[in-house]
């Protein structure tokens, strides 16, 4: 998203004080008619961060309509659930609900995306968030929520260690991860098994940090620019050696779940991940004092938070047309009821991409992320903008330079070339 963009959001965000003007949420209704037939809701969660806390959310949702049971299938993590969902669609047996990113990818499956445009969430969702799943004038996405990333920091362990100043520069990081290892402490938690976190989220800062991110795309495209040639991706490199020094052992064999456990027990003081986490760090160490710093590529370019909205819940036109009116009373359940916003804001921590929900006691990533609208240091999420099946093969290329396998001219080369092969397709 661009910077209007993002002021548009905040805007809406900060207008959430002025409740005078909040709709009231819908009341529950309990369905009792037993003549309406039974029927079973599939649901693809791409968040393990919440599985406990969605089960509950479906749990909740079964009680007040008897006539349908969710079934959920929770992905993501060591999962590659994008292959795994295209097989299943393919073969016409796709979750009801599941979800999606927008831009190129929403083109991608347009065929199997019901049209939500009549549904009422449309009118409280923030105009500019629904920009990504709009085209042929239709909607076809409900925004989950917002997210921000960086390198989340133990507030604690930096004391320890005797850090005074959250480091802004690629040599203040590598000079805090030096004390810390001086002190004792693993400096970062490394976990560089799935190739998500290095193809989208890490590889996202050098294009974020170009001066004009959306030209950069186009010239790349059309072969007026190149990766080996720009010097953000030789800082991206940079940042990604210092990880590997002061990290834990073994990177590649360190999952989702290892890596966020070493920061959440104390025994890493950094991890690159954003505000999603939040509910994992609740349940191991509730009362931990952590928060943001930006990414920084080098000494030059002012590292900021990077903010977007990560994903969006999707309708499988394939559905049967009573799972499809069961699909859409569930979305809308979710953002229009005082149970499901609970459920949204109190137990899975989101900030929300509604006008109409109060985005109050998230934890203090969520309120760095909000802080950071406000001020205007943020950066775009610039994956939903590359190739098909570019992210996949970025990570990759990384998870080889990590094990050795590949020198660093010939990763920006793999780069390069995966990026010119998956844009000439």
């Amino acid at each position: 998203m661009k910077k209007r963009t993002l002021s548009a959001l905040l805007a809406g965000l900060l207008s959430l004080s002025l409740s005078a003007c909040q709709p009231a949420p819908q009341k529950e209704n309990v369905h009792t008619d037993r003549d309406e037939p039974r029927i079973t809701l599939t649901i693809r969660n791409p968040k393990v961060e919440i599985s406990t806390q969605f089960e509950q959310m479906a749990i909740a949702y079964e009680k007040g309509h008897p006539n349908v049971k969710i079934d959920i299938h929770t992905v993501g993590g060591a999962v590659d659930d994008f292959s795994d969902l295209k097989a299943e669609i393919a073969a016409g047996t796709g979750p009801d609900i599941f979800t999606n990113s927008g831009y190129e990818t929403a083109k991608e499956w347009q065929g199997y995306l019901e049209d939500l445009s009549d549904q009422p969430w449309v009118k409280q969702a923030y105009e500019e968030a629904l920009t990504p799943m709009t085209f042929d004038g239709k909607i076809h996405g409900m925004p989950m929520n917002l997210e921000g990333y960086g390198f989340i920091y133990n507030k604690d362990l930096f004391q320890k260690a005797g850090i005074d100043a959250v480091p802004t520069t690629l040599t203040d990081l590598t000079a805090a991860a030096q004390k810390l290892q001086k002190a004792g402490i693993t400096p970062f938690a490394t976990g560089y098994y799935e190739e998500w976190k290095l193809g989208d989220h890490l590889m996202n800062v050098a294009f974020a940090q170009q001066k004009d991110p959306a030209a950069f795309i186009q010239s790349l495209n059309n072969g007026k620019e190149t990766i080996q040639d720009n010097p953000a991706f030789h800082d991206l490199i940079d940042l990604l050696d210092v990880t590997l020094k002061y990290g834990n052992r073994d990177p590649l064999t360190t999952d989702y779940n290892m890596e966020v456990n070493l920061f959440a027990s104390g025994r890493a003081a950094m991890i690159q991940q954003g505000n999603w986490i939040q509910p994992m760090i609740d349940q191991q160490s509730p009362h931990m004092n952590i928060g943001f710093l930006p990414i920084p590529l080098n000494d030059h370019t002012k590292s900021k938070l990077v903010v977007s909205v990560p994903n969006y819940w999707v309708i499988n036109k394939q559905s049967s047309p009573a799972e499809k009116k069961a699909a859409k009373e569930f979305l809308n359940w979710m953002v229009s009821t005082k149970q499901g916003q609970m459920f949204m804001t109190d137990r899975f921590k989101f900030i929300p991409a509604f006008k109409h929900i109060k985005a109050d006691h998230l934890g203090p990533l969520a309120d760095e992320t909000i802080h950071a609208y406000k001020e205007g240091d943020t950066l775009h999420a610039n994956w939903f903008h590359f190739p098909s099946g570019i992210k996949e093969e970025f990570g990759a290329a990384m998870q080889l330079y990590i094990g050795k396998q590949l020198p660093r001219k010939q990763l920006l080369d793999e780069f390069q070339k995966s990026w010119e092969k998956a844009s000439n397709s």
